[in-house]
């Protein structure tokens, strides 16, 4: 069987194969990136137009080298909602520190600049880094596993056979697309399982078309001016390094995928500023902060399509979508465990790509520094353990990645001093 051909990151595509990779990436950052301004009581079409603006803006910094695809973040959504349900301030005060939040980024992104990124391979080597990108993925699997019907209660006996043959109809078509189908059908196989999933929901009658008749044909998305108190920067900032440390470990997953150090051409420093400045004109508009989506990630490990071209027309479709409230109400129709089928692949594909970073490397597990290090690194993600700073807890792969950075420098330092039993010259 002839090997997928990929498409490279700054490859041009014909229009008749770039639309339908398009809007392939549409659909499977929608969901998530409605679903932010959905909780903290917005309308949708402000951060799908914001979205769009971003990602464009993040194609132009980088110098079209980096593939990602900004979307609204899920990070600030805990203290997003207490600034909103406090009486005396409320949203446009949320909106204030997300403006403080994108600077934040810029300014670390130029300290980024004049620093450099060797530093990451001292406190993120492979052992911890790897472990890292895979809890990217691992984090999100009770999602997927959520949207998809499997898990309905905590007791694990009601599950609705509906929505678990469409789960689990998109999941194997979603599988079964990438391995068996070739050339552009291979690429668009996630777009491929949506639309299968999609008419087996139809056929199950669990298509609910509200979302399109309530909408109007024309939306203009409302923009809103940001209003700043110490009290709500205070509470939104901490969730700043929460963003700083998904996007290095999104930026190292995407240089795994498509073979290229993202972090040193176009630069960590590129990227983020390129997320600080989507994240500042997000909160000036009334949109909610950006982040690099893992959805992009895993379309793109699932398809071998990386072009920023393909990128940059799902911006495209996403800044349109704001502005035609059918077209977005159609692609809100899309039942849940139709993206909880495509998610439950992506999120897996995600954390394989972790447990593939090691593998490349060839991280040496009979030194006991590495074993040690990839164990706690991977249980402090896991166990639900915290750390609360504020009304805003450090935990996941955000903890997993503090801890790791601190085992790196200890064991670095030990290594200068020859203490560690398994020092080695370099």
């Amino acid at each position: 069987m002839s090997q997928q051909r990929i498409i490279q990151v700054e490859e041009k595509v014909p229009l008749g194969m770039g639309i339908p990779l398009s809007i392939q990436h549409t659909f499977a950052m929608f969901s998530a990136s409605v679903l932010v301004p959905y909780l903290l009581g917005i309308s949708p079409a402000i951060a799908l137009l914001m979205n769009g603006i971003g990602t464009l803006i993040f194609i132009f910094v980088t110098k079209g080298k980096s593939p990602a695809y900004l979307g609204s973040s899920f990070a600030f959504i805990s203290p997003a909602l207490l600034v909103i349900n406090n009486p005396q301030l409320g949203y446009e005060y949320a909106l204030g520190g997300f403006v403080i939040t994108g600077l934040i980024f810029i300014v670390v992104s130029i300290i980024i600049k004049f620093v450099g990124v060797s530093w990451i391979d001292i406190v993120l080597p492979p052992a911890a880094m790897g472990p890292v990108v895979a809890l990217i993925g691992l984090e999100l699997a009770g999602s997927a596993a959520s949207n998809g019907g499997i898990i309905l209660t905590d007791t694990y006996t009601q599950i609705d056979p509906k929505l678990a043959i469409v789960f689990i109809v998109t999941l194997l078509c979603a599988v079964f697309g990438q391995v068996l189908l070739r050339g552009f059908a291979a690429a668009i196989a996630i777009l491929i399982s949506i639309i299968v999933g999609y008419v087996v929901a139809l056929i199950m009658g669990i298509v609910d078309f509200t979302a399109v008749t309530s909408a109007s044909v024309f939306a203009l998305p409302n923009f809103l001016f940001p209003k700043f108190s110490l009290d709500a920067i205070l509470i939104i900032i901490p969730a700043s390094l929460v963003v700083i440390s998904e996007h290095i470990g999104h930026q190292v997953v995407t240089s795994e995928i498509v073979g290229r150090d993202l972090l040193k051409d176009p630069g960590l420093h590129r990227s983020l500023i390129s997320d600080g400045i989507s994240t500042t004109l997000s909160g000036l508009c009334g949109s909610v902060p950006t982040t690099t989506y893992g959805e992009n990630i895993g379309v793109m490990a699932i398809t071998k399509v990386y072009s920023v071209w393909v990128i940059g027309g799902a911006a495209v479709f996403s800044i349109c979508l704001s502005f035609i409230g059918k077209a977005s109400g159609l692609i809100q129709t899309i039942p849940a465990p139709v993206m909880g089928g495509v998610s439950f692949l992506l999120y897996g594909m995600i954390a394989a790509s972790g447990i593939r970073l090691m593998v490349d490397e060839q991280v040496d597990y009979a030194k006991p520094r590495n074993l040690a290090m990839t164990s706690v690194v991977f249980i402090t993600g896991l166990s639900g353990a915290f750390i609360q700073i504020g009304n805003v807890q450090l935990k996941g792969m955000c903890l997993a990645t503090i801890v790791g950075m601190a085992m790196g420098l200890v064991f670095y330092i030990l290594d200068k001093a020859k203490l560690t039993n398994d020092y080695e010259e370099k």
